[in-house]
């Protein structure tokens, strides 16, 4: 960071989201503590692991904030009007994201000692609180977002497994205290390998993509399709007796046995069946020994023939 030589004008502090309707005395006092100067693509501004004693207006230029490490995406970008190290600017604890330059920035900073000036404006610390109060709802939604993507499989969109050890918890015991039944069911894709060696990796995501928005429309909304690995799937059925969910498995493989060929991003491609085993809950049942059942169930209506029920 390099200080700059020019003075900062009352035209500066009225650019700030932070200065809105502060009033021009104060104003002027602040023209006073405020000090210009400039960062340069790719240079570190904060950092977690240093002390930060200053507040920053952007004049000019982008920032960007990185939360863990500065070789993600980062999570949001501050732009002219904006601040930055507004946090621990306040608190006096080191910052707890990274701030980069992903341009020439001109900025204007104020050190924390002047603290005391900045609350004379109570126009001000209200500003300030409005931004913080904007800064907590973002870091709950970036948390709520996280949780959402550490349960969803990135390649089908479907829950994964660390999603179903969690809502089978749930559900069991739901579903156990109220005397409702469960079951659940085990499908895989039938001669994937082969279909992944005749036509390509990539026809077989589509083929995997092409599996999970099919049988997604056939479920309830309180119903779970987890992709458990590779081309297995899992599907939890909370509520529903062993019948009602054979029913619903022969329902789910004839909806891709009848789709012979589907349109993809890199042309048409035969369709793919599958082969399921239901099993439902039993007294004492955790996740493992249920799949188990349901796995038995899946591997004798693979030797079977493939592309039916069983269980």
């Amino acid at each position: 960071m390099n200080p700059a030589s020019w003075r900062v004008e009352m035209q500066h502090l009225k650019k700030a989201r932070l200065l809105d309707r502060v009033d021009e005395p104060c104003l002027r006092l602040l023209q006073e503590v405020f000090e210009p100067c400039t960062v340069a693509l790719g240079e570190i501004l904060l950092t977690p692991h240093e002390h930060n004693h200053y507040l920053y207006l952007v004049l000019s230029g982008e920032l960007a904030v990185h939360l863990d490490s500065l070789e993600g995406s980062p999570v949001r970008s501050i732009g002219p009007g904006d601040c930055a190290g507004e946090i621990s600017f306040m608190d006096d604890l080191q910052p707890s994201a990274y701030v980069l330059a992903l341009e020439d920035c001109v900025l204007l900073r104020v050190h924390r000692r002047s603290m005391q000036l900045l609350t004379r404006s109570p126009q001000l610390m209200q500003n300030l609180a409005e931004l913080l109060c904007q800064r907590v709802r973002l870091s709950d939604r970036l948390i709520i977002n996280s949780e959402q993507n550490a349960n969803i499989d990135k390649l089908t969109g479907s829950f994964n497994r660390r999603w179903l050890e969690h809502i089978y918890g749930r559900e069991s015991a739901r579903c156990a205290l109220g005397g409702q039944p469960l079951s659940l069911l085990m499908l895989d894709v039938d001669r994937f390998k082969e279909y992944n060696d005749r036509h390509g990796h990539l026809a077989g995501d589509h083929a995997l993509c092409l599996v999970v928005n099919t049988l997604g429309k056939l479920l309830r909304p309180a119903d779970s399709l987890v992709r458990y690995g590779g081309e297995e799937f899992v599907v939890l059925l909370p509520e529903m007796a062993f019948s009602d969910a054979r029913n619903v498995a022969e329902r789910l493989r004839g909806s891709l046995a009848d789709i012979t060929s589907f349109h993809s991003p890199i042309g048409l491609l035969p369709g793919v069946t599958i082969s399921i085993g239901v099993a439902p809950m039993r007294l004492n049942d955790d996740l493992n020994s249920l799949i188990n059942v349901a796995d038995r169930a899946l591997y004798r209506a693979k030797e079977s023939g493939r592309n039916r029920v069983c269980g």
